[in-house]
């Protein structure tokens, strides 16, 4: 059971000292957006490669953004050890999957909730891990969507089937109190944002979601 807080949900000026605050987790989930995928702009590389330089974690880069073929992979060359794009997004993903672990990260498929998973299952045998959004991608600090749990389940299922070590990663409202069926569902990576940033310790925050993901890990 991972923990991935999302520095979306960090003060950006002082970045640096936000990663030294979640140093206990297992991930640092950075959102980057370009304004056209979805309605909102945060950071790019240049960024990012200043954080991957100072983190005490590995750094788990979600793209949102357009034309991830071309945009992801420098991503993976920086240092980001894990990097996400969303399928809906990508024209060739087999090939950008393949590009992201050519690269030396692991390859990471993301679904918004709108988006069934089935039409993608045969993509497993190129990933790392598949992401299901809990709410919209563009935004922090939304409500978590319950009605993503039967998807969520429906992943872990197509994983166990195809066999390999696959990450289902939730991303969204997740929190103390989402949390639990998440993992119920059968997820065991887990960004929060809000949840950890808005607490008042990061470190506590990250070791109580972990310990109730672990309480209620899917069998």
């Amino acid at each position: 059971m991972q923990i991935s807080p999302s520095i979306l949900a960090a003060d950006f000026a002082h970045l640096a000292d936000e990663l030294d605050a979640i140093s206990t987790a297992d991930w640092a989930h950075v959102d980057v957006m370009d304004a056209h995928f979805v309605p909102n702009l945060t950071l790019g590389l240049p960024v990012v490669e200043s954080l991957l330089a100072v983190s005490p974690i590995p750094i788990d880069c979600h793209l949102m953004i357009e034309d991830p073929d071309h945009w992801a992979p420098p991503y993976a060359e920086a240092g980001a050890q894990s990097v996400t794009f969303h399928v809906e997004a990508a024209k060739d993903p087999v090939r950008l999957a393949r590009d992201l672990r050519a690269a030396g990260a692991r390859a990471s498929m993301a679904i918004k909730p709108g988006t069934d998973f089935a039409p993608y299952e045969d993509l497993l045998p190129e990933l790392d891990m598949v992401l299901v959004m809990t709410v919209e991608p563009g935004f922090g600090g939304q409500s978590f969507m319950a009605d993503q749990m039967p998807k969520v389940r429906q992943v872990r299922e197509a994983v166990r089937r195809h066999g390999g070590e696959i990450w289902v990663q939730v991303d969204g409202g997740v929190s103390a109190r989402t949390i639990e069926q998440c993992a119920e569902a059968g997820a065991d990576v887990f960004v929060a944002g809000s949840a950890v940033y808005g607490a008042e310790s990061a470190a506590d925050a990250v070791a109580e979601l972990r310990e109730l993901a672990q309480r209620h890990a899917h069998a």
